[in-house]
């Protein structure tokens, strides 16, 4: 656990300590989901290109602000926000986005996978911070409200009239997801 040697008004340098850590892997998730993100954008091929090429830029924009929202925070409650991609890199616990240039099916269920670990986390760092310290309680909270909307934005083109979800061919990479396939320790 990081402890600040100072924090916000209201909060022990325990509980700041924890919530530091909560946010550094959000931080890490959300750089992460943004480079993922523009990585699609680039890559995406096929009939419905045009569709996904543009719906991803403003997905990519929300979550750098978000990135930079969160590093704030970590700072306001004296951490020091680290993004460097080594430090993403060596600290995550998913594997990486396996998709190269693919066609658009492949992926936005490849995105699907990925946006599901990112929310199920962020719920559960959320729902930690909820005695020590709400007002980050709060920025995660309206964070799952974008990232929510944009899952189903991702979602939407990969459903069938009736509700179900289709999965991408065969020959797709089994995509990375922070809840399945972590790394081990």
């Amino acid at each position: 656990m990081s402890t600040p040697r100072y924090t916000v008004p209201g909060i022990s340098l325990n509980d700041a300590g924890e919530v530091i850590d909560q946010l550094r892997m959000r931080l890490h998730a959300l750089n992460d989901l943004a480079l993922t993100l523009k990585h699609v954008h680039w890559n995406v091929v096929g009939p419905h290109f045009i569709a996904v090429h543009t719906m991803i830029d403003p997905q990519v924009e929300a979550v750098r602000a978000m990135v930079d929202e969160t590093a704030e925070r970590i700072a306001t409650l004296g951490g020091s926000p680290d993004g460097t991609p080594g430090t993403l890199v060596s600290e995550r616990t998913w594997d990486n986005y396996k998709l190269g240039r693919a066609d658009a099916l492949e992926h936005l269920v490849a995105l699907d996978h990925v946006y599901t670990g990112i929310i199920i986390d962020h719920r559960k760092a959320a729902a930690a911070t909820e005695e020590s310290d709400p007002v980050t309680q709060d920025m995660l909270i309206a964070q799952l409200h974008a990232l929510e909307q944009f899952h189903w934005f991702i979602r939407a083109h990969h459903e069938t009239a009736g509700g179900a979800l289709t999965e991408a061919p065969a020959k797709t990479a089994a995509p990375r997801s922070q809840t399945k396939g972590r790394k081990k320790s």
